[in-house]
């Protein structure tokens, strides 16, 4: 397994721990003290792995996972229609990262990857353990783990979504895409995506591609912006089938009541990109001031 973020991952874990913590003892209101002492580490040790990780202290980082925030951040979010009327096509430019896509053909959807070859790593990263696939023609998959044991589950589902593919293990060969996702001082290269899935799935997930970072969606908003807006189970179904995760931000949907759960991957780490993100517009705005 490659270590590339060997330390922002240790420190992913120890955040991830803490979120957990206070996600269960919300009522309680938990100190620094209460959390430290959970997560294993002194007060100060805590504070600065907050500091390192993610730039803000353990209070401030709290401040983006209340509900109250995460409810202004779905009234503030038309940036997504002027996205759309401007017309999504495969080469926008939508993310921090330069993105392409493609869909696959009918023909070769129902082929379920025959005659593809496909190699996949396995990553630490500043968000966990990630299990990374491409073709010769893009990335096909992105998922993230936080168990070593959790990996063999990671590879059955590359397996089962691609039956007839060749796939094998080349850690080598997705390390410089790992770079390139995760990695803000990496050389940038254009990163292409492949999508598999129905025709519902795809048009939700090009919704998803226009929601830019910092942004939060309900999963009724983003029915509307798909022009199905009483389809709200189905396109909540499409976002969880999304295989390319963070690329492919399903992280940005929440409940319109503001709570952050349901997410492939983990609520603990839904919550963990979202402030992320949040806390990176933020710095970013103050620079340009």
């Amino acid at each position: 397994m490659s270590k590339e973020y060997s330390e922002e991952h240790r420190q992913y874990q120890q955040v991830s721990k803490a979120i957990a913590y206070l996600s269960g003892h919300w009522n309680e209101q938990p100190g620094l003290a209460d959390v430290a002492s959970h997560v294993g580490l002194s007060e100060f040790h805590l504070q600065r792995v907050f500091s390192e990780w993610a730039g803000i202290s353990p209070k401030q980082f709290l401040q983006f996972l209340t509900r109250e925030y995460a409810r202004q951040q779905l009234r503030n979010n038309s940036v997504l229609d002027t996205a759309l009327s401007s017309g999504l096509s495969g080469s926008s430019r939508l993310h921090d990262l330069m993105l392409s896509w493609e869909s696959m053909s009918p023909g070769a959807f129902k082929a379920k990857g025959k005659g593809i070859e496909i190699a996949y790593g396995i990553h630490e990263s500043p968000f966990g353990y990630c299990l990374i696939a491409q073709t010769a023609r893009g990335i096909c998959k992105l998922s993230f783990f936080d168990h070593e044991e959790d990996q063999e589950g990671h590879e059955q589902e590359l397996r089962k979504e691609w039956p007839d593919a060749l796939i094998h293990r080349s850690d080598c060969n997705t390390a410089s895409v790992a770079r390139q996702i995760f990695d803000r001082d990496f050389n940038q290269q254009p990163l292409h995506l492949i999508l598999k899935g129905t025709p519902f799935q795809l048009k939700v997930w090009e919704a998803l591609l226009a929601i830019p970072q910092g942004q939060l969606y309900s999963y009724q908003q983003l029915a509307e912006k798909t022009g199905k807006p009483s389809a709200v189970r189905a396109v909540a179904s499409a976002v969880a089938r999304n295989n390319i995760g963070f690329l492919i931000p399903c992280h940005r949907v929440i409940r319109g009541t503001g709570e952050i759960n349901q997410y492939r991957w983990g609520a603990e780490r839904k919550q963990v990109l979202i402030v992320h993100e949040a806390v990176g517009i933020e710095s970013n705005q103050a620079t340009r001031k």
